[in-house]
């Protein structure tokens, strides 16, 4: 691709901003399982994926940076509340595991589509990305398939869990489809093929793995999504998180680990 003008930098910084600040927070909501998981092997998987999230986080952070942003040091844990572009997803305290559970399944099932769409992108660190961490993103959507339909099918009660959990969740997770104004822009250029096609791409992917699991995709046309991340409208919990993060660096900022 040409070198990006300041418009394009901006909707392809805006893009950015967006995937990794999911991820970060995600990731380090992830991490809280350790030790704490129904089982080992949980514990074990949970912790994994929070460290490839942040991986990912790290490396879109990179990219930032090369586009004129700060560190990803800097990006991560100096930037206030309202400068983060998460979706309200990712907020959430852990809850218990079948929230987490249903969570992991909505937005890696997104995240696994964004990142097939964006191999193909017209701004090539982006495209190089989404090709590094594929198979990463793989085995994600393995682990939440596999246990979305085990507990699914396994009793009423956790039928009813799960159920409730997909309840709760699905407003929150149509707002990681919130649309930017930076759309025309990113989809004119070749960049990414925009969040509405995203999420009808999403649709049409969870569908089938939730048949399986015995339960039902709420109405979409009844449900009002969770707008309000992407521009720096969070909820309660994002901010505590984030002094939680950044307590540590925050002692002393420039020190080198």
């Amino acid at each position: 691709m040409k070198e990006l003008n300041d418009i394009q930098k901006g909707a392809v910084k805006n893009l950015i901003f967006r995937m990794a600040d999911d991820e970060l927070i995600l990731g380090h909501r992830n991490s809280e399982w350790t030790a704490l998981g129904p089982i080992l092997e949980e514990d074990i998987a949970f912790s994994s994926m929070a460290q490839d999230k942040l991986g990912q986080a790290h490396a879109m952070y990179q990219i930032l940076h090369k586009l004129g942003e700060a560190d990803p040091d800097t990006i991560a844990f100096s930037r206030d509340e309202k400068d983060f572009k998460c979706c309200h997803l990712v907020e959430y305290p852990i809850g218990e595991y079948d929230f987490s559970l249903m969570r992991h399944f909505l937005f890696d099932s997104a995240e696994a589509l964004r990142f097939e769409m964006l191999m193909s992108s017209s701004f090539e660190d982006l495209a190089n990305v989404a090709k590094k961490f594929k198979g990463e993103i793989k085995y994600h959507i393995m682990h939440a398939d596999t246990w979305l339909v085990q507990l699914g099918n396994a009793n009423e009660i956790s039928k009813a869990r799960m159920q409730s959990s997909l309840n709760e969740c699905f407003p929150l997770a149509l707002g990681i489809f919130e649309p930017s104004d930076f759309e025309d822009i990113l989809i004119n250029e070749s960049i990414f093929p925009g969040e509405k096609r995203l999420q009808e791409e999403w649709l049409k992917f969870i569908s089938p793995v939730i048949n399986s699991a015995g339960l039902v995709l709420p109405d979409i046309n009844s449900i009002e999504p969770a707008y309000g991340g992407r521009k720096g409208y969070h909820t309660e919990y994002l901010k505590p998180l984030l002094d939680e993060m950044t307590e540590v660096y925050d002692i002393d900022p420039g020190a080198e680990w």
